[in-house]
C-alpha cells in the first residue's frame, strides 16, 4: 500500500506541476482498484487500495483547496461523488443512487463514504483529471483536454492517463489570444 500512496503522490504532483489547482478548479478522479492491483477492471475491487490512494487526494486538497469528483463505474453511468458544497457551488444536479463496490466501483463506494456530505451527480465539467486504469474520466472533462505526461506512467499495475483542460481557441486567422500592452 506504501508503494501505491507514493505512486499516487508523485502522479498528482505533477499534474499539479503542469497545472496548479486552486479553491476555483475541479480535479476529476477515476480508478480501478482492479487495475492497480493487475487484475481486470471490475473484478477485484479493493477498499485497502481505495483508502491509500483516497489519502492522497484528500490530504492535497486540504492543502491547495480545489474541488474533488470521484467517478463511479458504468454501472451507474459514471455518475460522480462530490461533496454537497462541491454541487451547490457549481450548480450540480443530485441524482439518486448509493455507489457500492459491486454497483460504483470501489474507489466511489469509498469516497462516498469518506466526503464530508457526499452525494451523486450526473456530470460534471472539470479542470483536470487523473484516470488510473483507464476509467474514461474523458466524458467529465471541460472540451479541451490537454495531455499531461507523468514522469511514472503507472499507479501499481494500473496505466495512468492525466489531463487538464484549457479554454476554446476560437476565431480565424485574425483573432488575438493575448492582449499586449498597447
Amino acid at each position: 500500500m506504501e508503494q501505491i500512496h507514493q505512486e499516487t503522490v508523485a502522479a498528482l504532483q505533477d499534474l499539479l506541476d503542469a497545472f496548479p489547482l486552486d479553491e476555483q478548479k475541479l480535479l476529476v478522479v477515476g480508478v480501478s482498484t482492479s487495475e492497480v492491483l493487475g487484475e481486470r477492471i471490475g473484478s477485484y475491487g479493493s477498499d485497502r487500495v481505495a483508502e491509500s490512494i483516497y489519502e492522497v487526494f484528500s490530504e492535497y486538497r486540504q492543502r491547495f483547496g480545489f474541488m474533488l469528483a470521484f467517478q463511479c463505474c458504468e454501472h451507474l453511468n459514471r455518475a460522480l461523488v462530490v461533496s454537497r458544497e462541491t454541487a451547490t457551488r457549481l450548480h450540480l444536479t443530485e441524482v439518486a443512487a448509493v455507489p457500492v463496490r459491486h454497483a460504483g466501483g470501489a474507489m466511489a463506494s469509498y469516497a462516498f463514504r469518506q466526503l464530508p456530505d457526499s452525494i451523486l451527480v450526473e456530470s460534471i465539467a472539470a479542470d483536470a483529471g487523473i484516470d488510473i486504469g483507464s476509467t474514461l474520466i474523458g466524458m467529465h472533462l471541460k472540451p479541451v483536454a490537454v495531455p499531461v505526461r507523468p514522469k511514472k506512467s503507472y499507479i501499481g499495475q494500473a496505466y495512468v492517463t492525466m489531463a487538464r483542460t484549457r479554454p476554446k481557441l476560437i476565431g480565424g486567422s485574425r483573432a488575438v489570444y493575448i492582449l499586449e500592452n498597447e
